[in-house]
């Protein structure tokens, strides 16, 4: 039962690497915010038609729905805002390895508020997976590589506060999910509460008129469907997945495996760029190889 609930980690992290590369295009066409807005809208309106068709709304109760809210007030309207914002200036490389720092925030503050505690390998483990993940994405780039998603947009300095502020949205926004995900609440009920709340508070920001809210750039056709491709790969699924995993999972274990995305972004950027990465890359890549391999060993 444990290792399917690591392997669920694992899974929903492949699902946020893909997410993050198919990001990049929409992300700058409408902006971070009009961005997350519509494929907030999207995945909310797929997963409340499962939710209805399957019956898991019946297990939603006022507080479970309260918790799952103030979730996604945190984790998605002010963490994923943060994190797109960041990836808009820093690139997705650059934006990986400052929010792979959840991966630290989610054990230490599990450990103050649910006295959560890793062993002595899982913690060995957890550790070598997040500076494996550190490593290959702050050593991934070549130094001739001047691709559009490495430039820099702006205050740098912004860049990182806003990836650090996500990172800690995603640990914080995880925790309050947690006792609620134990409760026996359906997953796919849970991710639809969180997301919807996401996405009302984004449409009211439309609607008082903030300038950012608004689109960069019309929406076309195929800048729709790729915002509805991430939504649910990374959004959809990924969530749901890692929301199952919280079930049983250490918050801290699930956490630290789901953060090897920027790991799983690096194939993808040689595939989409056609060049391999730097070779710091393949050492951080073997760091979370191994410390992976302790945790599901464990």
């Amino acid at each position: 039962m444990l290792l399917s609930y690591d392997l669920l980690a694992l899974a929903a992290a492949a699902c946020w690497a893909l997410g993050s590369v198919l990001a990049v295009g929409p992300a700058r066409h409408l902006g971070s915010l009009a961005f997350n807005r519509w494929r907030l809208a999207i995945v909310a309106s797929a997963l409340w038609l499962f939710t209805v068709l399957a019956g898991g709304w019946q297990s939603l109760t006022p507080s479970l729905i309260g918790a799952m809210a103030l979730s996604g007030l945190i984790g998605i309207f002010i963490g994923d805002t943060a994190l797109f914002a960041a990836m808009n200036r820093l690139g997705p490389r650059r934006t990986g390895v400052l929010f792979a720092s959840h991966a630290l925030f989610t054990p230490l503050l599990g450990f103050l508020l649910f006295t959560e505690t890793l062993g002595g390998q899982a913690l060995l483990g957890g550790l070598l997976t997040v500076a494996g993940v550190m490593t290959a994405v702050l050593l991934g780039r070549r130094a001739e590589e001047n691709h559009a998603w490495e430039a820099d947009r702006g205050d740098v300095r912004v860049g990182v506060a806003l990836a650090l502020l996500a990172a800690l949205c995603q640990a914080g926004g995880t925790l309050v999910a947690k006792p609620a995900m134990t409760s026996g609440v359906d997953p796919v009920a849970a991710a639809a509460v969180r997301i919807s709340t996401g996405f009302l508070l984004h449409a009211l920001l439309l609607l008082a008129g903030v300038r950012a809210a608004k689109a960069h750039h019309p929406l076309t056709a195929t800048v729709l469907r790729q915002t509805a491709t991430n939504g649910l790969i990374a959004v959809g699924l990924g969530m749901t997945l890692v929301l199952v995993a919280l079930e049983h999972g250490n918050a801290g274990m699930v956490a630290i495996l789901s953060s090897v995305s920027p790991v799983l972004v690096l194939p993808l950027l040689w595939w989409r760029l056609g060049r391999p990465p730097a070779a710091g890359a393949w050492l951080g890549a073997l760091l979370t190889v191994l410390g992976t391999a302790l945790i599901l060993a464990r």
